[in-house]
């Protein structure tokens, strides 16, 4: 059973505790904009996102066999698209989010992937899941929103057994000047503007460009996995760089 969630966050302008990242909060925002989560993930990338969500599954290299943890799942669309496609036989979807879990369970019973699946509420610095329990892991988009993203990633070497992969997804900033000038320009006023049309929440995609330009460049949170147990990291931009694909080994 999911437990109860967080109350949502007031419908205002970013506060500092949203800069902060306070755990309550950033769940308590999440739970207010579920309902449109999907649909703002599709429009907002033009359809890119489950492009980026196949590569990273891609890149852990599953037989068909392996326990996956998605970390973050939000409405388990990794989880349910790894089962889907045979690349893992299990998936673990773990999130503070009591309201992206109720939809990723609706998702999962839809698509009759239940069996595979399983989805938990917990904190991404104190994973629920014993040492060395999963094969590989993935987080797509949700590094980024955990307040100590350091202590998710050791939690991520503890449980991801020796030997198994990592893929996490995260936004970043091209570094084509003409690129990274019509992106943020998009991230700064397009994005905003659309989000809280759809969504009806004031301050939660204001809070994502943001968050984006405050999280590590790709090569400081590479290191930053390599000091946390993964000592093999392969970075690579997708979509200008746009986006970022981090494949790490344990």
């Amino acid at each position: 059973m999911i437990p109860q969630s967080h109350t949502p966050i007031p419908h205002n302008v970013v506060d500092e505790s949203l800069r902060a990242k306070t755990p309550n909060r950033i769940a308590g925002m999440f739970d207010a904009i579920a309902g449109r989560y999907d649909l703002l993930n599709r429009v907002l990338s033009g359809g890119l996102d489950q492009w980026w969500r196949r590569r990273a599954v891609s890149a852990l290299q599953l037989t068909g066999r392996e326990t996956l943890l998605d970390l973050c799942t939000g409405t388990a669309d990794v989880a349910i698209m790894a089962c889907r496609r045979g690349a893992a036989a299990r998936a673990v979807g773990v999130d503070f989010s009591h309201q992206m879990l109720r939809i990723g369970l609706a998702k999962i019973r839809k698509r009759n992937v239940t069996r595979h699946i399983s989805l938990i509420r917990g904190d991404a610095t104190r994973i629920p899941l014993a040492s060395e329990s999963v094969d590989a892991a993935t987080i797509a988009f949700g590094i980024r929103n955990v307040q100590q993203p350091e202590a998710a990633c050791v939690e991520l070497a503890r449980v991801v057994r020796r030997g198994g992969r990592l893929a996490i997804l995260e936004f970043g900033l091209p570094r084509a000047a003409v690129v990274r000038r019509t992106h943020l320009w998009y991230s700064n006023r397009v994005l905003p503007a659309i989000g809280k049309l759809v969504s009806r929440h004031a301050s939660a995609y204001d809070y994502l460009p943001e968050s984006v330009s405050r999280f590590p460049a790709p090569e400081a949170f590479g290191q930053l996995l390599q000091e946390c147990g993964f000592p093999h990291v392969e970075i690579v931009p997708l979509s200008f760089g746009i986006v970022y694909l981090y494949v790490a080994q344990r």
